[in-house]
């Protein structure tokens, strides 16, 4: 009879470890969900990293040479060296659109570096 006993109490004990594991907020949906977090949390970091090295290669770039800069005002600024002819390339309007307008610039002779392509 105490072996029956030792036998039941025993299962009863696995059961309860076994409940605690899986069912428990705790146990293995906690583990899931932590690892679930660990592996965006490196997505993360790999595109942060990628973003790290860009901008360090720009700015490395910016504090040595004249090009970086030269090709930074011509696209963020919309310069134009002296002595250098801008081009506007406006493709043609679509039939049943409106004709865009012309900027200031152009009926006025000024130069600009902005251009209107789609």
């Amino acid at each position: 009879m105490t072996t029956r006993i030792m036998a039941g109490l025993l299962a009863v004990v696995l059961m309860l470890l076994q409940y605690r594991i899986w069912a428990s907020p705790d146990g293995m949906r906690e583990v899931w969900r932590l690892e679930q977090a660990i592996e965006a949390q490196t997505a993360e970091n790999t595109r942060l990293e990628t973003r790290n090295r860009t901008l360090a290669a720009e700015v490395r770039d910016l504090k040595e040479g004249r090009k970086a800069i030269e090709e930074r005002a011509r696209t963020d600024l919309g310069m134009v060296k002296t002595n250098e002819t801008f081009f506007q390339v406006v493709p043609p309007a679509q039939p049943g659109t409106a004709t865009p307008s012309l900027p200031a610039a152009a009926t006025t002779g000024q130069r600009t570096a902005q251009a209107d392509l789609p």
